[in-house]
């Protein structure tokens, strides 16, 4: 059993509320815009990261993490990547990612909108935790915590860290 804290849009800014929403988890995820590498290095001291670089990172972040990842945590497979829209409406990088092989969690950030849908059509999870940092559009920081059990996304929780 995996407890995940999974954040997106940072860009840079890493809240002093977000910590305690970390110690209870056992892995970071991080869907982009990170910012800094500074960032994941504080992160990484917390806990084990996973992160995909977003449109506004540069080449430190992106020297270190790709642009998407694929793997299996427990018995899901997790596909994260910084921009891929949302169900009927995925980005094109991201619809040929899922068509070519659907895994059962999709991640992505990037519109700073915090999603949850389940997508019949490719059978999986989708998840956006919306925006953690306090530049952008958004209103209120999230971030998103769930579980993996073997083969089974259970207890999902939106966090909300305060108006940005």
């Amino acid at each position: 059993m995996q407890r995940i804290a999974l954040l997106s849009d940072t860009h840079n800014y890493l809240d002093p509320k977000i910590y305690k929403y970390f110690e209870t988890c056992d892995q970071i995820w991080h869907a982009g815009d990170i910012g800094t590498i500074s960032i994941m290095d504080e992160l990484k001291k917390i806990k084990p990261v996973i992160a995909v670089y977003g449109n506004i990172d540069g080449q430190d972040v992106r020297k270190v993490y790709a642009k998407n990842e694929r793997w299996m945590c427990e018995g899901v497979e997790v596909l994260m990547t910084h921009i891929g829209g949302y169900p009927n409406n995925y980005s094109p990088d991201a619809l040929t990612l899922i068509t070519q092989k659907p895994p059962q969690l999709f991640i992505c950030g990037h519109s700073h909108i915090l999603k949850v849908m389940y997508d019949k059509k490719y059978n999986l999870l989708h998840i956006n935790p919306g925006a953690a940092g306090i530049h952008g559009f958004h209103k209120v920081k999230t971030l998103v915590r769930f579980t993996i059990d073997g083969d089974k996304i259970k207890d999902l929780e939106v966090v909300e860290l305060g108006e940005r």
